[in-house]
């Protein structure tokens, strides 16, 4: 409280006082039932009000059936949904929390589920996202939805619901795409001009008020700017608030972008905190009512300086939400360093448009049991954990929570395998957050660590007989031995371990992540043909580059490679390398590159099966997790470390 003394003041909004200004905004979490709040959606739900969240905006709640936006949304569209929501608010309103359910008509957003109509929208403009041509709303269609919006809050409030959020940003759904003219070429009374596109929204919001009195929390989400040609920008959206404070709204929800642009609305790994706080200080100077920010506030320092500086009166605290369920009362109490660290991957989300349920890199579990309440083993053993990479610390971790005796042994002389080399491209440094966070938890746990310390057969044969064995020992980089032919040849492991220096002209076999990382690094920062500016050519078999990957922080980085001129040479297979040359056949036709000065291997990893040869020699009890059992990503690895020592 002491240093965060703007964050943790109470606000009040409209007629409601909020205890802190750490208010969460929605996050998909498909923990729903066919629409219903269930148990399981509670609980997520209840763990974020005990952690010290002061507000909640809920995840999209539908207001009419037709239209389904996720395979596990929520909604409100008839009154056998009250019970569940008065569930959901008791549950969180037993820790002082606030909740308005965000209400949203998918429009030509919405999944489309067999059987579904044609989905519609402002116009017939459905291209930049619909997976079907939509056609326009009809004025009497409009009549409907506001009177559904509008019952929908009703039964908010029945449940007992402190108020509503009403979704009109990003280009996003029938109202954001009602305001944006992105969507809206309509020539009747909703369309045209600003006021004209804004129309609906007023008419929902006046709706709402009349069923709901004055003493209900009115709330909007808008983008302060839609950052597109074509789009909304911040002179729009000042007058757009301006309005929606004259038509009674008691908050604004500042967010930025659309669901167009890729990265523009919700901001990608390693961009800055408080994305979109430009949009939200612009606008809070020209309205009375709370301004709330949003957008990669993921630390308490950044959201005390938000409000402390005038540019919101609260902030969306998300992911990292999602990520730590008691970042508030971590911060609040003087923990920041036990905060568990948000990286920004948005694999929270990657699952969520195939009805898997959300899920997070660095927290393992949201289920009831989790890393703050593990439960003691009911044997304690003495465990061995082999490999200090993030599978190893975590497994260490959770082993030595439960009560087993733990020693955990690392070849090198530090902690966080790979994650060291990942840490280095553009982007990634928030990795260096997650390396000390759990370096960290096991000093508070005093797991024994020992660096420099390879492990043995005599060893396992030794001192640790009877030890139980989790070897985390990580997977090599794949070297294809033919090619190293080539005058000089190094992993993209070498180039991010500082243990090699490339030259000037510098092939990169490999269009992954971590080729198209390693060459976004080691390009120059401007594209200006300046003389000792590196060359850099990326082959890939595949027909794309990065085909595994998804979301704003695969589209930030495509783009970088692009501005920095870097040659992205897809379908490309390398057939032969000798001391100077590199041959690769693309639809059929041989190439040569005969004046490049380095070879970069990025073409994959290997499982060492020298480590399962020596633990079966030893006839030890053992696990592989991590790259050691099979190569996968750091949320695998985590999740099997967590298992793996949760279930010893």
């Amino acid at each position: 409280m002491e240093k965060y003394p703007h964050l943790f003041s109470p606000i009040k909004i409209g007629g409601t006082v909020v205890k802190n200004r750490i208010f969460m905004p929605p996050l998909s979490t498909n923990l729903g039932n066919k629409g219903y709040v269930t148990d399981e959606l509670v609980e997520h739900y209840k763990a974020r009000a005990r952690g010290g969240v002061g507000l909640f905006v809920t995840e999209v709640v539908t207001v009419e059936p037709t239209y389904v936006y996720l395979p596990g949304d929520m909604s409100i569209h008839d009154d056998s949904f009250i019970a569940g929501w008065k569930k959901l608010v008791d549950g969180v309103h037993e820790y002082g929390a606030k909740i308005l359910p965000q209400l949203f008509h998918p429009a030509y957003m919405a999944f489309p589920v067999p059987g579904t109509p044609q989905l519609i929208a402002p116009s017939h403009v459905g291209p930049y996202y619909a997976k079907e041509a939509p056609r326009p709303v009809t004025k009497e269609e409009l009549n409907v939805i506001i009177t559904q919006f509008g019952e929908a809050a009703g039964r908010v409030q029945k449940a007992g619901g402190d108020g509503v959020e009403i979704h009109a940003a990003h280009a996003h759904g029938l109202l954001g795409g009602f305001l944006s003219p992105l969507y809206n070429k309509r020539t009747d009374e909703y369309g045209g001009d600003i006021n004209g596109r804004l129309r609906l929204t007023l008419e929902v919001i006046e709706e709402v008020r009349r069923v709901c009195g004055k003493d209900f929390i009115i709330d909007v989400r808008i983008s302060g700017d839609e950052y597109s040609d074509g789009g909304l920008n911040i002179n729009d959206m000042i007058y757009v608030s301006k309005q929606l404070e004259k038509a009674g709204v008691d908050m604004l929800h500042v967010s930025g972008g659309t669901t167009i642009a890729r990265g523009s609305s919700i901001p990608a790994p390693g961009t800055k905190m408080g994305s979109h706080s430009a949009c939200s200080e612009e606008i809070k100077k020209y309205v009375s009512i709370p301004v709330a920010t949003v957008g990669r506030i993921t630390e308490p320092w950044i959201a005390e300086e938000l409000i402390a500086d005038g540019k919101a009166d609260a902030c969306m605290i998300g992911r990292a939400n999602l990520c730590d369920p008691e970042f508030s009362n971590k911060a609040f109490e003087g923990r920041e360093d036990e905060i568990r660290p948000c990286i920004g991957c948005l694999r929270c989300l990657n699952g969520i448009m195939f009805g898997k349920r959300v899920a997070c890199t660095i927290n393992p579990s949201f289920e009831l049991e989790n890393e703050e309440n593990l439960t003691s083993a009911d044997e304690k053993k003495n465990v061995l954990v082999i490999g200090g990479g993030c599978a190893g610390m975590e497994a260490a971790f959770v082993a030595k929570k439960r009560g087993h005796h733990v020693v955990l042994c690392e070849a090198s002389d530090s902690l966080g395998g790979l994650l060291l080399a990942a840490s280095v491209p553009i982007g990634k440094q928030d990795l260096t957050k997650v390396v000390k966070y759990m370096k960290r938890r096991l000093e508070q746990e005093q797991v024994e660590v020992r660096l420099n310390c390879p492990v043995t057969k005599e060893m396992l044969e030794g001192e640790f007989a009877g030890y139980e064995v989790i070897a985390s020992t990580g997977a090599k980089p794949i070297v294809i031995e033919p090619f190293t032919a080539f005058k000089q040849w190094m992993t993209a492991d070498d180039i991010l371990k500082g243990k090699a220096f490339p030259g000037r002209k510098i092939v990169i076999i490999g269009g992954g992540s971590v080729g198209c990382e390693t060459a976004d690094y080691l390009a120059p920062v401007v594209h200006d043909l300046f003389p000792r500016n590196r060359e850099i050519i990326v082959l890939e078999m595949a027909k794309g580059v990065m085909m595994n990957e998804s979301g704003p922080g695969r589209s930030l980085l495509v783009q970088r490679m692009m501005k920095k001129g870097i040659r992205m040479i897809c379908n490309a297979k390398v057939g032969k390398v000798d001391s100077d040359k590199i041959y690769y056949v693309r639809n059929g036709d041989e190439h040569c590159i005969d004046d490049a000065d380095t070879l970069v291997f990025a073409n994959g990893y290997r499982v060492e099966p020298a480590v399962e040869e020596m633990l079966k020699e030893a006839r030890v009890n053992y696990h592989l997790i991590g790259d050691a059992q099979k190569v996968g990503n750091l949320k695998d690895a985590i999740l099997q470390g967590y298992e793996t020592a949760r279930q010893l």
